[in-house]
């Protein structure tokens, strides 16, 4: 597929499955990109998709960054999901070790240079794992952040150079766990504590009634991505 085919192709399936369907979308990507991989972290989206993705392409590349500080509830949730699905998701790490970062840079780099540990950690990570595929999947929702408000079911990611699909980007949060609760899916016990968004123990805290759903992601920071969604 040359580029003007790519474009066309990703501005056509864009408009099609806007209020499409969400296997069906699913099933062309892994169609037209064999070569074609899903971003995880293991919360509420993310375990719809690994479902949807397990029914109609269960061999399709499923990968996770592992950052070294993730939540326990979330190393759980994925040994129950691998088990449960009997695939191996493919763990991606930085380059540095947790003392590593500590000596070049300082302890607890997340406290005083959020941006800086997101970067070593997630976004330089992903840069390489995705300079492997073609295309890429995602569980990011408009509703989350307003950085996410324009995103559309097929786009061409610039940041990484690669097309990439948003499945269920136009989905409610409502919508995401009626899906979980019809399919009996696991998910991160962390959901049933306050924790609508998931990222590093550190990082991230309860959420409050009547706070915003992110409100929970680098709390005190000017800060509301990681990087890794432009």
């Amino acid at each position: 597929m040359n580029l003007i085919e790519k474009e066309s192709f990703i501005a056509e399936t864009a408009e099609k499955f806007e209020e499409g369907s969400v296997l069906e979308l699913l099933k062309l990507a892994v169609e037209k990109f064999p070569n074609i991989t899903f971003a995880c972290s293991f919360g509420a989206e993310d375990v719809v998709l690994v479902d949807m993705l397990h029914k109609i392409s269960p061999e399709t590349d499923i990968f996770y960054l592992d950052t070294d500080v993730h939540f326990k509830e979330t190393y759980e949730t994925r040994d129950k999901m691998e088990a449960h699905y009997g695939k191996k998701f493919v763990r991606v790490i930085p380059k540095l070790t947790l003392e590593e970062q500590a000596e070049k840079h300082q302890p607890e780099l997340w406290k005083s240079e959020p941006s800086t540990c997101c970067n070593i950690r997630k976004v330089e990570p992903l840069t390489e794992i995705l300079s492997k595929y073609d295309a890429w999947i995602t569980g990011i929702r408009r509703d989350q952040a307003p950085t996410r408000a324009n995103s559309k079911k097929a786009e061409y990611d610039v940041k990484f150079g690669l097309v990439k699909f948003n499945p269920i980007c136009n989905w409610s949060t409502e919508q995401v766990w009626e899906y979980i609760r019809e399919n009996n899916l696991i998910y991160n016990a962390l959901h049933d504590n306050y924790y609508p968004s998931i990222g590093c123990e550190p990082c991230t805290r309860q959420v409050l009634p009547g706070e915003d759903p992110r409100a929970g992601r680098w709390s005190g920071h000017e800060k509301t991505e990681c990087g890794l969604h432009k």
